[in-house]
């Protein structure tokens, strides 16, 4: 017993003496997330292709969402011009063709990045002024102003799109990319992704019982389903913009057929998906040709309006590669492979002026954001996209099918996707000093006046053109063009305070980017963005 006491009493000292000891040492901190350069996660990056079965359709999967834009952008303009469901139909599979044209270009010898290249938002203040033109308001056959209006749109995107090219091939784009730092990438991809927003819920409220139903689907099914889906491979969340679209597509349908949207208002009509008229005019093969609505014409204000909406389509497109290289588990973009990007979105936007587009190119938001959603970056997935794109516009009735979905449904869709576009811009903070008073004012400026002044000069552009009232109506264009673009002005307002304002050491995480300022420096960099069959060495500055 006594034994047995001892013990017991040594055992509680030994165990007090522990606690004692416990309660003197220091307490283990929690250690925050650490910085990553190239985001984990991804289950297939830049090179690794996903296989072949679900590579196609992942593919078509970002076809379905590059329809979106391609529609929009042709419906907002061309029965301005005075087309029909014909000539709008032939628009769109210009631009569909082009927009996959340019993809494979843009994958094979631009950035190499999973982006997806389509048509810009940002060519549509001076396409709009063209349209309304006085010189076009004279032809009043319908037919006749719009082969008039289209040339005038044509001259103008030629000679911006050599403005474009200049800018890229020359190294010009990279001498002004490369005083990027993270504290300016910020802005600039998080205001790409929120630039578009009168594209999302309110386009979706103009049917709000199918868009509101598409966007509760696409979260319940990329987000809440698949944990309770037991499979080898991730269906739910990597196919969820296919499966939600099939349901609302369908909905939408039967409501249309079923007489519920026969009362005709511009709400109903945005529900229907016969609405178009995009199957009756469509041809059944058809082929893009260069000078198809005929020679392009020139007017010198117009191009100047031309040349800066190329320049903030740019600017957008760079944010745009900078959210694709992230979602594809890349390292930080080199300036110059985004100036050689640049200069193939030039090439594309050339094309486009010869063969009759409505509007130029960029790199697309939307498809980035999917990369997002699927957790595949894979630039092959993009490149069977881009043989999607040509294959349903050259057999146009094929691909006017999927063109008649009701837009609300891919508004939806841009309520998550433009969000996961500005989401990856947020992580750039990472790189940042957010304790710092300057990190603060930066930030704290450019978001407020990236949402504040664009809002300003949209809400008097669509009342009387802008709030700029000179003799000059060129010059009145020029400069809505570039402070109605989000992007924009935020990240022009970041750079100037960012290289301007002194700071201290890593205050704006430019130090973790050093070692990609220079192609080649980093071995991770010739992985993802190296041309094929030895282009480098012809052309050494891109």
């Amino acid at each position: 017993m006594s034994n047995n006491q001892g013990q017991g009493e040594s055992r509680q000292n030994q165990g007090q003496g522990e606690s004692r000891q416990n309660q003197n040492a220091p307490k283990q901190e929690l250690q925050p997330h650490p910085v990553m350069e190239q985001l984990s996660g991804v289950q297939y990056c830049v090179n690794s292709p996903p296989p072949w079965k679900e590579a196609v359709l992942l593919g078509f999967q970002h076809y379905v969402l590059s329809l979106g834009t391609t529609v929009l952008i042709s419906t907002m303009t061309v029965s301005q011009m005075g087309g029909d469901n014909a000539e709008k139909a032939r628009v769109i599979q210009t631009l569909l063709f082009l927009s996959g044209f340019n993809t494979l270009t843009q994958t094979i010898f631009g950035t190499r990045l999973p982006s997806i290249v389509g048509g810009s938002h940002a060519f549509l203040v001076p396409v709009i002024s063209i349209i309304h033109a006085k010189r076009y308001r004279m032809y009043q056959e319908p037919h006749q102003r719009f082969a008039q209006t289209m040339r005038g749109i044509q001259g103008a995107l030629v000679i911006a799109s050599a403005f474009q090219m200049i800018l890229g091939f020359l190294g010009l784009w990279r001498n002004i990319v490369k005083y990027l730092s993270p504290l300016s990438v910020v802005p600039l991809v998080t205001f790409t992704g929120l630039g578009l927003y009168h594209l999302a819920f309110p386009m979706l409220g103009k049917c709000i019982e199918i868009g509101l139903g598409e966007l509760v689907l696409i979260v319940l099914i990329s987000q809440y389903l698949p944990p309770y889906m037991t499979s080898k491979r991730p269906i739910c969340d990597r196919f969820a913009v296919l499966f939600s679209m099939s349901i609302a597509w369908t909905c939408a349908g039967i409501l249309t057929w079923s007489g519920a949207y026969n009362k005709s208002t511009d709400t109903l009509n945005t529900c229907r998906t016969d609405h178009s008229g995009l199957i009756h005019g469509a041809p059944w093969i058809y082929v893009p040709y260069p000078f198809q609505w005929g020679t392009p014409t020139f007017d010198v204000g117009e191009v100047i309006t031309m040349i800066v909406a190329s320049f903030v389509s740019s600017i957008e497109s760079t944010g745009s590669f900078s959210a694709s290289a992230r979602y594809g588990s890349a390292t930080p973009v080199p300036p110059s492979v985004l100036s050689r990007g640049i200069g193939w979105l030039g090439v594309g936007t050339f094309i486009g002026g010869m063969c009759g587009n409505v509007t130029g190119f960029a790199a697309s938001i939307e498809n980035s954001g999917a990369l997002a959603l699927t957790r595949v970056g894979s630039r092959r997935v993009i490149q069977i996209s881009a043989a999607f794109m040509i294959f349903f516009s050259v057999f146009g009735k094929f691909g006017a099918f999927f063109a008649s979905i009701p837009l609300p449904i891919f508004a939806a869709l841009y309520c998550i996707l433009f969000g996961c576009v500005s989401s990856v811009g947020l992580g750039h903070l990472q790189f940042c000093n957010l304790n710092s008073f300057r990190t603060k004012i930066i930030l704290g400026l450019s978001f407020s006046l990236g949402l504040s002044l664009p809002q300003f000069f949209r809400e008097h552009w669509v009342s009387n053109h802008g709030p700029m009232h000179t003799h000059a109506r060129w010059f009145d264009n020029m400069v809505s063009v570039v402070l109605m673009s989000h992007a924009s002005v935020a990240v022009m307002i970041a750079m100037i305070l960012d290289c301007t304002i002194n700071h201290g050491k890593n205050e704006n995480g430019k130090e973790w980017w050093e070692k990609f300022a220079v192609y080649g420096n980093d071995v991770r960099s010739d992985e993802f963005y190296k041309l094929p069959w030895k282009l480098n060495k012809l052309f050494p500055a891109l």
